[in-house]
């Protein structure tokens, strides 16, 4: 009697954690649905929580984020991380001190099921914010396994005073 109760237990429990997983497919069905997931899910206001697991959904398994910068010794380098190291190195400070990146030009080349995105963007603590305090550039590889949309990679340079972003990144006025 103890192990039909333990069972029923059990299968109520895994019923109620399938019941619960949230349905992401129109997040990435489309690569314009996949890149405005992107942003937005790394976006919100001082405080707003994120939604990491839409994050972690937009991933294909092995994907890297890759930041490019200068290192202690100032020089230039690369860090290779796993969505989960992006969400343990960089989601407490989103939310401690509000980061809204808005994607302000794209370029896109698509060959079968493979897309390379160029995609300019602005970033700020607040929506009221009228400047940037940052730009760039983020290359995203992404993938189509025919039903829906992976990103495999993101390669990121931000703009400096040495390396502004080209003109030809940057919206037409």
């Amino acid at each position: 009697m103890k192990t039909n109760f333990t069972v029923l237990i059990f299968l109520i429990t895994i019923n109620l954690s399938a019941q619960e997983k949230k349905d992401y497919s129109k997040n990435v069905a489309t690569l314009d649905s996949t890149i405005a997931t992107l942003y937005s899910v790394i976006s919100g206001d001082k405080g707003e929580a994120r939604n990491w697991e839409l994050f972690k959904h937009l991933f294909r398994k092995d994907a890297k984020l890759i930041p490019t910068g200068k290192n202690k010794k100032g020089e230039t380098t690369i860090r290779y991380m796993s969505p989960e190291d992006y969400i343990k190195t960089s989601g407490k400070w989103l939310v401690d001190n509000g980061f809204h990146e808005i994607e302000i030009k794209r370029e896109t080349q698509t060959f079968g099921n493979i897309s390379h995105v160029l995609s300019t963007y602005e970033s700020y603590k607040s929506k009221d914010d009228e400047e940037p305090f940052m730009r760039g550039i983020n290359s995203i590889q992404l993938f189509n396994d025919g039903k829906r949309w992976w990103v495999i990679n993101i390669y990121w340079m931000q703009e400096s005073d040495k390396h502004p972003i080209p003109e030809v990144y940057l919206p037409k006025e």
